[in-house]
């Protein structure tokens, strides 16, 4: 069945453009949105010449950079992009939508507009949004904080249940769902991505690295959102704690200005870089480095993981052991794990890694296998299918 199709991501991250194409090169039209506005590590969202006709790319202004950590006129600025978005969704007339990464409140103004012209929307769960902005809210205002958080649990919950289909990337998220009162049969999980055959594995030293003074140095990278469910002190104690590493960081938000107001000679504080100079970036670490909350491993999955997994280079990664992220980790043979708030740990093996170049190479060579294994469009692209045509036809 080919179907015409609309792709929301709202971020621009890469996985979901390469959806959209393989999609394409299937024969459905294909109309990709997403939000410029938005800082994040973006994907390759420029048309190539090699482009399937049937595929088309296009930007949703919200006007100025996204106020993501201002209450008021974050608001302002989702319903603004939510109406902007709907208005285009439906001019575009699809048979189906699947929306993913989309902060709620514009979430919940396109899936309404969706439903006014009775068109299929899948919901693309990456996050579960509501819970991380209720423990936020308690934590800013402890009296109040308790009716708002569970007013915006409220109002994720009720787009999900008004959802066609919910595609969910983690299984843990499904446990939610169900309490929620998502029947069973409308829960899809296919866990993400990351598009393999645009980060092919790039020398130690390559371009990038020179051109920030990284050849010949040991470093230790850290690429990606840099927000309020990252640690960013963890960063800082292994900058302090191995003052002969370059600890580099390719990242903008809280976190990243949390580090700026707190320099170290060793510590390399980049902004986000262009997706063509990705796999140089990661080619330039010896170690690629994630760290996730233990609060936020109910509600997060960090992707960055499954980017890195592709470069050929270990992984130490701080993460919750019953994070999704954390079992990647383990069953791909990638890297190694520190629990959350073992900054000792964490430092011990940088140490270690550091120290082992074979170790360094067995497991990057690992984790490359692991991407190369599990990353195959083709496969993830028939499960997406499947869950599209099976909302159209009911």
């Amino acid at each position: 069945m080919l179907l015409r199709v609309v792709v929301h991501d709202y971020s621009g991250f890469p996985f979901p453009v390469q959806l959209s194409r393989e999609l394409a090169r299937r024969g459905h039209d294909v109309l990709h949105l997403h939000c410029p506005s938005y800082r994040a590590g973006k994907g390759d969202l420029e048309l190539r010449v090699d482009d399937p006709p049937a595929l088309a790319i296009e930007a949703i202004e919200m006007g100025g950079d996204f106020a993501k950590y201002s209450p008021a006129r974050r608001v302002r600025q989702e319903l603004t992009y939510g109406e902007r978005a709907g208005r285009r969704i439906a001019a575009h007339r699809p048979d189906v939508v699947l929306s993913g990464d989309t902060p709620l409140f514009a979430k919940s103004v396109i899936l309404r507009a969706c439903r006014r012209k009775r068109v299929p929307f899948v919901f693309w769960l990456q996050d579960l949004y509501s819970v991380a902005m209720r423990l936020e809210a308690r934590r800013r205002v402890p009296v109040a904080g308790r009716g708002i958080g569970n007013a915006l649990v409220g109002l994720e919950r009720k787009a999900l249940l008004r959802s066609s289909a919910v595609v969910a990337i983690s299984p843990d998220f499904s446990k939610t769902l169900l309490a929620w009162g998502l029947p069973a049969e409308r829960v899809h999980v296919i866990e993400n991505w990351a598009p393999v055959d645009e980060l092919p594995v790039r020398p130690r030293a390559n371009g990038w690295a020179s051109r920030h003074g990284l050849d010949g140095k040991p470093v230790l990278l850290y690429s990606g959102t840099l927000g309020l469910k990252h640690d960013a002190g963890l960063l800082l104690q292994l900058a302090d704690a191995l003052p002969e590493v370059r600890v580099v960081v390719a990242s903008e938000g809280l976190g990243a200005d949390w580090l700026a107001e707190r320099p170290r000679q060793n510590l390399v504080l980049l902004g986000f870089q262009p997706y063509d100079e990705l796999p140089d970036v990661l080619g330039a670490g010896d170690v690629l480095l994630v760290i996730l909350e233990r609060a936020a491993g109910t509600f997060a999955v960090p992707s960055k993981v499954l980017s890195y997994l592709c470069a050929g280079r270990p992984l130490l990664a701080s993460l919750p052991a019953d994070n999704l992220a954390a079992r990647v980790v383990e069953s791909s043979g990638g890297g190694l794990l520190v629990e959350p708030d073992d900054a000792d740990g964490l430092v011990d093996s940088a140490r270690q890694l550091l120290a082992d170049d074979e170790l360094r190479a067995r497991l990057g060579a690992a984790g490359r296998l692991y991407a190369e294994r599990t990353f195959a469009i083709g496969a993830i692209a028939d499960r997406f299918d499947d869950v599209l045509a099976s909302v159209v036809s009911a």
